[in-house]
Parts: C-alpha cells; sequence; structure tokens
C-alpha cells in the first residue's frame, strides 16, 4: 500500500465497516474516514483501555465525541457500542485500528475485516 489512507480506503470496500481510523499509540492520527475525526485525547485514552479496563467499564468510550458503552475487551480488541452501532478496535504494535459499524453489519463482519488488517499490520512490523 502506498499510504495510510490506503488502508481506510480498503476497510471500506469490504463494505463491513461504516467509519474507520488508524492511530498510533501516541494518540496520532494515521489516517481516517472523511469526518471521521477522534481527538488525541481520545485516541490516548483508547490506546491506555487496552492496558487498563476499568479505564474504559466506567467511562465507556469515547470516539469522535460520541460516548460507547464498553462491552469487551482483551489486551488487542476492544469492543462497544452505542444503540445500533457498533465499535471493533485492534491493536497492533505500533497502532490501534478503530472501525464504527452500522446496522445492519454485523459484528463479526467488522471484527474479521479489521482484525485481518491489524493481523497484516502486526506482520509488517506495525
Amino acid at each position: 500500500m502506498s499510504s495510510w489512507t490506503d488502508y481506510i480506503d480498503k476497510l471500506h470496500a469490504t463494505n463491513s465497516v461504516t467509519k474507520a481510523c488508524i492511530i498510533g499509540h501516541n494518540g496520532h492520527n494515521w489516517a481516517s474516514s472523511e469526518g471521521f475525526v477522534i481527538s488525541p485525547e481520545e485516541a490516548v485514552k483508547l490506546v491506555q483501555g487496552f492496558d487498563h479496563k476499568d479505564i474504559l467499564t466506567g467511562n465507556g468510550l469515547t470516539l469522535a465525541g460520541k460516548r460507547y458503552i464498553y462491552l469487551s475487551g482483551s489486551d488487542t480488541v476492544i469492543r462497544a457500542k452505542l444503540g445500533k452501532v457498533g465499535v471493533h478496535c485492534m491493536k497492533t504494535k505500533q497502532a490501534v485500528v478503530v472501525s464504527i459499524y452500522d446496522d445492519p453489519i454485523q459484528p463479526q463482519q467488522a471484527a474479521s475485516v479489521v482484525e485481518k488488517l491489524g493481523d497484516y499490520l502486526i506482520s509488517c512490523g506495525y
């Protein structure tokens, strides 16, 4: 791929996510869908949430100004929801792939494409 935006375009092309972004562990935005802006503060909290779930279980997860209810997670995956809108995030060595999906997209569809991209980025050292 020639740019980080190409990865976002590839996620959109699957029709399994509505919006997506890739952020660095430091909170910097590497690429994002048009109009999907996660603030550096939101990004840092998300990254911290992989290691400290209590940050997310108490206050939820805020992305682009919207607060989502934390559902579950691990040291590499975070899942959240707000009504019929879901969130699936995967942490790699240097970044986090963040996706938003709307009904009728099923959680498994978003999880599959996000984790496939995440695994690919890990294999490339990211």
